[in-house]
């Protein structure tokens, strides 16, 4: 049986990551990853990726579920680098391979370390002041973008599950055409119940 997808890593705690305001961890994040990306050497990907990993330590992470949860990640930085090596030599292999893994880390920190809710009334709370935007409206949009992430999986796990108790194994007819209908149901669904309150438009 196929267990329910839940989004997200927040793991509640009482750390100095968890105390800080949402505005500052983003800003935090957002200086790291352009200072990763701006700064193209071998040993700053090493103080970057140790810089990393210290504040995935102070925010308390998981590594099990970190691990469980990026391991698609892991894999694409280690063809990332895998092919840096062929082209590039061993230096850009390794700078590559450990710029992904701790832009990675960081977003899971920020992503650990502060609840969803939180993160969506930060948003919208920044763009109440601008008269062209709807603060709701953007506030329903991520909530709904937020919930379609694991609705979505968790329709790919039932589709799956259930192509197998037909007996039709893992081909991909068997699971792409009932997944597509499934998806588009659910969005027509969703659609109905907006409209229904009267947010269609």
């Amino acid at each position: 049986m196929s267990q329910p997808v839940i989004i997200g890593l927040y793991q509640p705690g009482s750390t100095v990551l968890h105390r800080l305001p949402v505005g500052a961890k983003l800003a935090g994040l957002a200086v790291l990853s352009l200072s990763i990306v701006m700064v193209r050497t071998w040993p700053a990907a090493v103080a970057f990726f140790v810089a990393a990993l210290v504040l995935a330590a102070v925010a308390r992470l998981r590594w099990h579920t970190v691990l469980r949860q990026t391991r698609v990640i892991l894999l694409m930085a280690l063809m990332i680098a895998a092919f840096q090596w062929w082209f590039f030599g061993p230096a850009r292999a390794i700078e590559s391979m450990l710029d992904l893994i701790t832009l990675t880390i960081l977003a899971l920190v920020v992503t650990a370390t502060t609840a969803i809710n939180a993160m969506i009334d930060a948003i919208v709370r920044w763009c109440q002041p601008l008269p062209w935007v709807d603060a709701d409206r953007i506030a329903l949009l991520l909530a709904l973008a937020i919930r379609a992430i694991p609705a979505s999986l968790e329709l790919a796990n039932q589709t799956r599950d259930a192509a197998l108790a037909r007996g039709l194994g893992r081909h991909p007819r068997a699971f792409l055409s009932p997944f597509v209908v499934r998806i588009v149901a659910n969005a027509q669904a969703t659609g109905d119940a907006l409209a229904a309150r009267g947010l269609d438009n």
